[in-house]
């Protein structure tokens, strides 16, 4: 087990960064390749010409314990995205801000479930529901990706600009709220809406504790801390609280990434801590955990499902439903709350960004259930062409135009 286990992390650490390389030398975020090396070494190729190679990689017994390191990562990750991100600039936008999120939600998820209606006959698994069946699409079609979202910006060199630390509330607003709406959707599947409902619920106590009762606290500890560099053992006081706020999130039935990031939220994002804790764990987890989880991702794709004029119809569709959804709710939200079409346009293009949380809900639907393996590998290439098309749709529209003069550089 241990064999497999560390030959799957060279493999995919190894062509990640390779393909990584690649993709951002012709303009594209390095998460695409890493999203990419997952599908070559999963089933879609590695296993169509070199079976053996494929199961020595990545045998059935190694693919659990792969999958829960890479979501390590991404806990560990979405930490540090909540440490460089500075909330104070919001207060005085907050309403515009949360009516972006919702509209870049209501839009994509009012055309899912008009979608849905086609695509349920052809590609719903026996025994699911239609109402069920479009719920579940119409979430889908409503994810930003956060995490994916943090590294365009970075890697574009604008995380601290105006428009980047926007793109970053509201989507973080967004994905939230899209969790709160899976875990409805989840409980009306399992005839639960009342638990679903409390999810919800507590979800919104738990952001509102760690504001109200937790950011003080960690306020005047990170001044305590401002007069001497943080040593080990804070660093892993502080690791071990961001395990138990993920612990306490996860536990709610959102996802454990939402409760590392409320965390790196509420710390300083200027504060020595904050640097400390980049220091100490970045690396790590951008170059071995966050890899693996978007490999991981790509080895459940099976490209050769979508045989078919029909499946691929269905998939472009997909792709044009997403994207004028997402866009278009939030370019329209964002012109209505005094935002100029330049602007608005920018901030629609950023938030079309899907990948991480997209393939999160994508594994939830296909681990109930609901939605099958072909519609799963048709939308993870909806993630993967939304993604890829924001940097070029950036470039061309010029909406980031002067606004990496002033950026301040980032390391993630």
């Amino acid at each position: 087990m241990l064999v497999h286990l560390l030959a799957a992390l060279a493999a995919v650490v190894i062509l990640g960064r390779l393909l990584g390389r690649l993709f951002r030398y012709i303009g594209q975020p390095p998460v695409i390749g890493e999203v990419v090396a997952g599908i070559l070494l999963g089933p879609s190729l590695l296993g169509h010409i070199a079976p053996a190679a494929y199961a020595f990689i990545l045998p059935p017994s190694v693919a659990p314990s792969l999958g829960l390191l890479s979501q390590l990562g991404v806990v560990l990750y979405m930490f540090l995205v909540g440490v460089e991100l500075d909330t104070t600039v919001f207060k005085s936008r907050l309403r515009s801000t949360i009516a972006i999120a919702l509209a870049s939600i209501a839009l994509p998820f009012a055309m899912g479930v008009a979608l849905a209606s086609p695509l349920y006959a052809r590609f719903a698994p026996s025994g699911v529901t239609p109402t069920h069946f479009a719920l579940f699409v119409g979430v889908a079609m409503s994810i930003t990706a956060f995490p994916v979202l943090a590294r365009i910006l970075a890697d574009r060199g604008i995380t601290q600009t105006a428009l980047g630390r926007l793109a970053l509330t509201c989507a973080a607003v967004a994905d939230v709220t899209a969790w709160c709406l899976l875990a409805l959707v989840v409980g009306i599947v399992q005839s639960s809406e009342g638990r679903a409902l409390l999810t919800s619920a507590m979800t919104f106590g738990f952001i509102a504790v760690m504001f109200v009762l937790v950011r003080p606290v960690v306020m005047r500890l990170s001044r305590q801390w401002e007069r001497q560099e943080p040593d080990r053992g804070v660093i892993a006081l502080v690791i071990a609280a961001v395990l138990l706020s993920a612990v306490a999130t996860e536990a709610i039935g959102i996802h454990a990434i939402f409760g590392a990031f409320l965390l790196g939220a509420v710390i300083p994002h200027d504060g020595r801590l904050a640097r400390a804790l980049e220091q100490r764990i970045e690396y790590l987890v951008t170059v071995l955990l966050l890899p693996a989880f978007f490999a991981f991702a790509g080895m459940r794709t099976e490209i050769g499902l979508l045989t078919s004029a029909e499946t691929w119809l269905a998939c472009g569709a997909i792709i044009v439903v997403a994207t004028v959804g997402k866009f278009g709710g939030t370019l329209l939200a964002a012109r209505l709350t005094g935002h100029d079409w330049h602007y608005a346009t920018g901030l629609g293009i950023l938030m079309n960004t899907r990948g991480l949380m997209e393939l999160i809900v994508l594994n939830v639907g296909l681990d109930l259930g609901i939605i099958s393996p072909a519609l799963f590998t048709m939308m993870v290439l909806m993630a993967l062409i939304t993604t890829m098309a924001t940097t070029p749709a950036l470039m061309l529209t010029g909406a980031v135009q002067g606004t990496t003069r002033n950026a301040v550089s980032v390391r993630l």
